[in-house]
């Protein structure tokens, strides 16, 4: 069995070295790639993985998980970060996270990914997955962006807002939860658009169930599109449309706590239903 360790820019080489120890305990065969190294030479070597171990936050685990997903490789997160809200072990639980792995003491949890293209005249020029979301935010001069908006050949409204953003379950709770999106159930296939800013008050986010594309035609801009708040964004003209869908594959998570433990996570990383007066 082969297995990837996916490390982060803040990993220390001690957890690296002991992620290796871990897996070559089980006679299993680790190799080593950075996160932010060349795509294609982590690609390459992704033929006849079982697991990917991402050493590093959130951000890591979305990296190993765009990288997973379409192949069918599951992803343990192993937290070195702050919030871990996606990851499922601190760099404690290492060695006993990993012995469960080999063991088969853990379940599947499968989520939804998306899959955006952008496309100009006609013609697609850009293809990408996300596990989070996809954004399309205004740039250059552009005061306010006009979107006209479309689901499954439905036209649903023209908006001025500075963007729109189309979020998967995972991404309910990230940054579309910050711009006033409502939290989804992570292995919910569903999709929800939240604008960004809009103009009009009464312009709030709407969830669509699974099976409908959702497109994004861009009358006004310029604009940027970003999946998954990547640092290098995509320039967006006046007339591109993106249209957003699910991935035919989705992300096989490995976790050991219970389904229900994503409330108890809400409350522990984002501070849901905790009251800001204590209970008496």
């Amino acid at each position: 069995m082969k297995v990837c360790i996916l490390h982060g820019p803040g990993a220390e080489k001690s957890v690296v070295q002991r992620t290796f120890k871990a897996v070559e305990a089980h006679k299993s065969e680790p190799w080593e790639a950075d996160r932010d190294g060349p795509l294609n030479a982590i690609t390459r070597r992704l033929k006849g993985t079982t697991l990917i171990v991402t050493l590093g936050g959130d951000g890591t685990f979305l990296a190993g998980g765009r990288l997973g997903a379409p192949r069918g490789i599951a992803v343990l997160g192993v937290n070195l970060g702050r919030l871990g809200f996606l990851t499922e072990i601190d760099a404690d639980g290492l060695e006993t996270g990993l012995d469960r792995f080999f063991k088969g003491d853990y379940r599947v949890e499968e989520r939804n990914v998306l899959q955006a293209t952008l496309t100009r005249e006609g013609k697609s020029i850009a293809r990408s997955i996300g596990l989070n979301e996809a954004v399309i935010n205004r740039s250059g001069d552009a005061r306010m962006l006009r979107v006209e908006i479309d689901v499954g050949g439905q036209a649903v409204g023209v908006i001025d807002a500075d963007g729109a953003m189309v979020a998967t379950a995972t991404g309910s709770t990230a940054y579309a939860l910050a711009s006033g999106g409502p939290i989804l159930e992570p292995t919910l296939r569903d999709l929800v658009l939240v604008p960004l800013n809009p103009f009009a008050l009464t312009v709030r986010p709407i969830v669509f169930p699974p099976g409908q594309d959702i497109s994004l035609e861009v009358l006004r801009g310029p604009a940027d599109l970003r999946i998954d708040g990547g640092r290098r964004g995509r320039a967006v003209q006046p007339g591109d449309i993106l249209r957003c869908g699910s991935h035919p594959r989705r992300l096989k998570v490995v976790r050991f706590s219970p389904p229900e433990s994503f409330y108890q996570r809400l409350g522990e990383k984002l501070g849901w239903g905790r009251p800001l007066v204590p209970l008496k």
